[in-house]
């Protein structure tokens, strides 16, 4: 009997132990921080593009929820997922037959940021979409949604993050670390797309 209650009780410390590692040991200096990239243009975003002497080429325009643009001349191009230099690099390309590749000088200036947008659930006090024009970290966006709500269990957060890979990934944050400043690197950024979910 004494045998069983024994390794009952180690067992237990065993489920706390390996459920607390995850929180404890992650490595959020690998995670992406958009902060130190250029920006990645998305569905909604504003768009400046400037062809130096060709009026007719330049526009203004607004990316479309199929991720594309359409330029004078040009046509649709898909700008979506794709950095204003690599967009530029593109158009230059494109306007080669109108402009002679030494003379085309294009700028591509991003006007409007709105496809900047994430998630909150669970028990929080305002679940729901949001949008910023500055990026946030996982503390304001929890402030956007109202702060954890008395019932959360703030020491299990996840963030469900779509890799690099197209698959989809859970990073797990304490925020009573946060709050603490026992692991400030855990109030990581957020990227486009992220869902926080607070239990």
């Amino acid at each position: 009997m004494k045998a069983r209650r024994l390794f009952g009780a180690l067992a237990v410390v065993t489920l706390l132990g390996t459920g607390c590692s995850k929180y404890v040991n992650y490595d959020y200096t690998k995670e992406f921080d958009p902060r130190q990239h250029e920006y990645v243009l998305g569905p909604a975003d504003g768009l400046s593009i400037n062809v130096w002497q060709n009026g007719d080429l330049s526009t203004q325009a607004i990316v479309r929820p199929d991720g594309t643009i359409t330029m004078p001349l040009v046509g649709d191009l898909k700008v979506s997922g794709k950095t204003p230099s690599a967009v530029r690099d593109e158009i230059k390309v494109a306007i080669s037959q109108y402009v002679k590749a030494e003379a085309a000088i294009v700028t591509v200036a991003v006007t409007g940021v709105n496809s900047y947008r994430f998630t909150v659930t669970g028990n929080v006090t305002n679940p729901g979409s949001f949008s910023s024009t500055y990026y946030v970290s996982i503390a304001e966006a929890l402030a956007m949604a109202g702060g954890p709500s008395r019932f959360a269990d703030t020491s299990s957060i996840e963030v469900i993050r779509l890799g690099r890979d197209g698959k989809m990934r859970r990073i797990p944050v304490n925020f009573d670390d946060i709050e603490t400043r026992s692991r400030p690197e855990a109030n990581v950024i957020v990227v486009a797309g992220d869902t926080i979910h607070v239990p």
